[in-house]
């Protein structure tokens, strides 16, 4: 809904938002543990508009010359507003943005600070442009990019709910030799679990049933049995990231950004 308020329906919506003097597009960070569909989300908003959709990797920015990391941001942001409507994504951003505090070299201040300028649309015509950042680590970007105009929305992506978790499995088990299972079951078992940890519980899985597909020289199907086995050894890899996130929330939270953690965990500050 965050999402959709900034870019969906203000194109579906013109007359309203134009008569309340809103612009289309804005920043939004989204962010939560690895694995739980941050870059599907990106994705998923350019296709329901059918906008542009540029993905932006570290690679595509960082240069060892000096001047050209900022030359190269600059482009892409071009080419965004040239295509508009148009998202922006840009995985991992705290890569490009990490704190200002934190750095030693000059160089990275300086495409911290034209990533904000281009952020700023104050010389440029940001309208229509919606930039989506995903990042594992919140905490780290500099404390410039939240503030009103920039990314003024936080978004946590959790690990899938139940029903969630029972829709992925359903997706990773289609076309797969399967026998009878139970996808209610394993998701029930896999609380807290990732879209990637069970992708990974699936190929576990797999590969426990291709010795003995060969041995028997056919193929010996999946069954609940053989998923609930590897789910109950499987160790979550969110895990880690939301003890993390715990120690922000109830300990660096002063603006409240990470309300929607403690609510997760089932928290109170």
């Amino acid at each position: 809904e965050e999402i959709a308020l900034k870019i969906i329906h203000p194109l579906r919506n013109p007359d309203i938002y134009k008569a309340f003097g809103k612009k289309i597009g804005g920043g939004i960070l989204l962010y939560g543990p690895p694995g739980c569909g941050k870059t599907h989300l990106a994705r998923a908003t350019a296709g329901e508009i059918n906008a542009a959709f540029i993905a932006v990797g570290i690679n595509d920015v960082l240069d060892m010359w000096m001047g050209n990391s900022e030359k190269n941001l600059h482009e892409i942001f071009d080419t965004a507003r040239t295509n508009a409507p148009c998202v922006l994504f840009f995985d991992e951003v705290d890569a490009l943005g990490a704190s200002r505090s934190d750095m030693r070299n000059a160089t990275n201040r300086f495409l911290i600070n034209q990533f904000l300028d281009e952020l700023d649309g104050v010389k440029y015509n940001n309208d229509g442009i919606l930039v989506l950042g995903a990042t594992n680590s919140p905490w780290y970007l500099d404390t410039a990019f939240k503030r009103p105009g920039r990314f003024d929305r936080l978004i946590f992506v959790a690990p899938p709910d139940k029903i969630a978790r029972e829709k992925i499995l359903d997706i990773l088990l289609a076309e797969k030799p399967i026998d009878k299972v139970d996808t209610k079951i394993i998701a029930q078992m896999t609380e807290g679990f990732s879209g990637a940890d069970l992708k990974a519980v699936v190929d576990l899985a797999i590969e426990s049933k291709i010795p003995e597909s060969i041995r028997q020289n056919r193929l010996v199907p999946l069954n609940t049995n053989d998923l609930r086995q590897v789910s109950a050894q499987y160790k979550p890899t969110t895990r880690e990231w939301l003890q993390t996130a715990r120690n922000y929330a109830l300990y660096s939270n002063e603006s409240g950004s990470y309300n929607d953690i403690l609510t997760y965990l089932n928290l109170k500050k």
